[in-house]
Parts: structure tokens; sequence; C-alpha cells
């Protein structure tokens, strides 16, 4: 596997990553419940039983509605105080989202250009600190690609696509393994509002996360 033993793993992202997170100083590990019930969980619990011997360390820092002008502004005390050896980072669902449920509040609406700009500013802060960096597209579990919202996710995908390239990430590409569950399984089964998985949906992005990072799912 590509993490090695005794590394802190950070998370950040929205509310897809936070999933709950109990929330006060340190929280973010360690405590009932610090990881939330979504994906982070899922990720240090098959970590944790698999690979006991690596003593890994998972903190979960996401945080419900943000949008990569909020990650930004609590980048420095979430991610570059905390020292993470590898950081995860999923973040764009929030930005492509209020452009289609509040129309009208522009302001709210971080369009393709400021999204670039803006994530490649905070990953150029942390990059030169880390042993590794893991950049996952946002996602909207609709399986058609001509639906406006699944349309525009996939161009902030793309965005997070070339970010990895640029600073030398695993990359992961979550909308592609919904898109293979959708082929068998409805929406519905995954999601009541397509943005936010249920338990079979966070576990999509746990594969997919796992996978690039070299997990062995023969166990020991």
């Amino acid at each position: 596997m590509k993490i090695a033993a005794n590394s802190k793993v950070v998370f950040i992202g929205d509310s897809i990553t936070d999933c709950g997170r109990f929330k006060t100083a340190g929280a973010g590990e360690g405590w009932p419940n610090a990881l939330g019930n979504g994906y982070v969980q899922q990720v240090d619990a098959l970590l944790g039983s698999t690979y006991p011997q690596l003593s890994l360390r998972v903190v979960n820092v996401g945080n419900g509605g943000d949008n990569v002008r909020a990650l930004k502004a609590r980048w420095q005390s979430d991610v570059l105080d905390i020292k993470p050896d590898w950081l995860s980072v999923m973040i764009g669902t929030n930005d492509v989202w209020r452009q289609f449920d509040t129309p009208r509040q522009k302001e709210w609406h971080v369009y393709p250009e400021e999204f670039e700009r803006i994530y490649r500013d905070i990953l150029s802060s942390v990059r030169p600190s880390l042993k590794g960096l893991i950049l996952m597209t946002p996602f909207y579990i609709e399986p058609n690609p001509a639906d406006a919202m699944r349309a525009m996710m996939d161009k902030y995908s793309a965005i997070v696509r070339r970010m990895a390239t640029e600073f030398e990430a695993i990359f992961v590409d979550t909308q592609s393994s919904y898109d293979h569950v959708l082929m068998h399984m409805p929406t519905q089964a995954l999601s009541g509002d397509r943005v936010h998985p249920n338990q079979t949906g966070h576990m999509v992005i746990t594969r997919a996360f796992l996978n690039a990072i070299g997990y062995d799912w023969a166990g020991k």
C-alpha cells in the first residue's frame, strides 16, 4: 500500500466528508463519532482492520456547506497547522450546486475559473510538506451525462484531474465509480438527493479511494 506506517492522513471537504463528525477542538480524531458516519469512517475501519501494524492516524476536517472559498478560509488552521503526512481533498459539489439551487444568488456561485485558481493556490501552500496528496473529484449521482448539473460537475472534475497531474497527486475519479454502480442500481438506492450518499453510496467512494492507494482487498 502507498501510505507508510505512522502516517497522519487528513481528509478535508464538504458535508460528504464531514458526514456528522463530532466538532470540538481537536475532535477530528480519537473521539466517538470524530470521523462522522461516511466514507472517512469506512476508510479508517478498513485500514485499521486490515493494516493494524501501520498505526495510521486518520483525521476528518470536513465541514458541511463548504465550497473551495470556505476551504481556503480555514486552510491554515485545518490543514497547515495540523501537519498532515497525507492529505485527501474532495471539494466542488457546493461550488456547482449553488448555481442550480440558488440561481439568483450569484455571489454564492464559484465558477470554474475561480475554482481552479483557488484550488491551485491552496494546494501550492501544502504540497511541498506532504508525503502524499490525494485529489478526489466532486460527483453528482446522476447517470445521464447530459443532465445540466451532471454536465457542470464533470467540468469541475476535469479541473481536479488537471490539478492531480500538476501536483503529482493520486487521482480518484469518484464520478466514474458511481457511473459503474448506476449501470446496475437506481440513483435512489444510493442517495435521496443525488448529492449526499447513503452508506452504500459512501462505500462507492471508499472503494475508489482505497483502490487508488493500493489497498489489498484480499486481506492478510
